[in-house]
């Protein structure tokens, strides 16, 4: 099926396209198949070029390749390329960008075939690879033998596990991965990059599957050197997802077990980290099994809590997934029960002095958690 059999020419009602080539791609054709919320929408341009597009009002935005802004929606208009391999990693591409680059030579360069299909204005699909019987099985495969040459499509692949968890991976595809693994790419990937994969991965309906298929492949130790990967951090994060717990919550916990140094190497975010490194500590002081004001008031204090009871509070449901029957709604109280003590007022008959100060404002925070039933276990 050529480009030219289907032309996808906007409507004059938006000068900005009107009379040029153009699709949706990817994405949203993808989920719009699958009869998911509609997302953002790509297009692709056939038989343009960068002046044409800039003179239609088009926003350049792209780097290695040309990419622009709609004047008005700013949607996401990318003109119609082809890419070969020059180098390592998955910056080590030519990219191709000609007015005579068509729509089939633009799909066939995709990771994997359900994201390789294009949408016409008029609601036409041009399929050349089979993502729409793909769909229909429920099979997540590749485009072709290009596919080993760039290792962010391993870690895509393995994001879209997760998310679609109905779908399989075809051997053949999962073969390639660990060509990708055994030839040295995957090495080429910086953090950030994995990173910004494998958040997307941990806030899908089934994150365990990402790690499983980046395991099945040879790639977990690679991408995320130092990480623990078993059943138990598996289930919590099953049991994150049944709570609904955020992302920084299930990072913490999917790292609970791992080296330090694996932080340093993902470059999460800094409440990512901030969870990361507190959840280990507060998961050992849990699981001495003490239980007494002195316990609670030292969680509190080790975690900040007076200052940031949120992430306390954060802490404590992901500590959850691992403790199974902390009762959160107690903790909750018991921290209200802290901060309700007038530290003011204490400060004041310290009368400037900090020892003194410090021994009040303690034993009143410990009188405060002792009194009442609603705080005891």
């Amino acid at each position: 099926m050529r480009a030219s059999a289907h032309r996808g020419r906007q409507s004059a009602a938006d000068p900005a396209v009107a009379g040029l080539d153009v699709y949706i791609v990817g994405g949203a054709v993808r989920d719009a198949l699958l009869g998911l919320p509609a997302g953002d929408r790509d297009w692709v341009v056939v038989g343009a070029t960068p002046e044409i597009m800039a003179a239609r009002g088009f926003v350049p935005v792209g780097g290695d390749f040309p990419v622009f802004l709609h004047p008005h929606t700013h949607e996401e208009y990318a003109l119609a390329r082809t890419e070969r391999k020059s180098g390592r990693g998955y910056h080590g591409f030519v990219f191709h960008a000609g007015q005579d680059v068509t729509l089939e030579e633009d799909l066939q360069r995709r990771d994997l075939t359900v994201n390789a299909i294009a949408r016409a204005p008029d609601g036409r699909l041009v399929d050349p690879l089979g993502g729409v019987a793909d769909i229909q099985a429920r099979v997540l495969r590749h485009t072709g033998p290009a596919f080993a040459e760039d290792p962010v499509r391993l870690l895509r692949l393995a994001r879209f596990a997760a998310r679609f968890v109905d779908f399989s991976i075809a051997p053949e595809t999962l073969d390639l991965c660990r060509t990708l693994v055994t030839q040295g790419e995957v090495d080429a990937l910086v953090p950030e990059r994995v990173w910004q994969e494998l958040a997307k991965g941990l806030m899908t309906a089934c994150p365990a599957r990402m790690l499983q298929v980046l395991e099945a492949s040879g790639a977990l130790a690679r991408v995320a050197p130092g990480l623990v990967w078993d059943a138990a951090v598996a289930d919590g994060l099953d049991c994150a997802v049944r709570q609904g717990l955020g992302l920084a919550q299930r990072h913490a916990l999917l790292c609970r077990a791992s080296a330090p140094g694996l932080q340093a190497h993902l470059k999460a975010p800094g409440a990512c980290q901030d969870l990361a490194r507190l959840l280990p500590a507060l998961l050992q002081r849990l699981a001495a099994g003490e239980d007494s004001p002195q316990v609670w008031l030292a969680v509190f204090e080790s975690c900040d809590a007076l200052r940031r009871p949120q992430r306390c509070l954060d802490l404590l449901a992901a500590a959850g997934c691992v403790q199974r029957g902390l009762d959160q709604s107690r903790w909750a109280r018991r921290l209200d029960a802290v901060r309700a003590v007038d530290a003011g007022a204490i400060a004041r008959a310290a009368g400037g002095d900090v020892e003194r100060l410090r021994q009040a404002l303690r034993a009143a925070r410990l009188q405060a958690l002792a009194s009442g039933p609603l705080f005891a276990d």
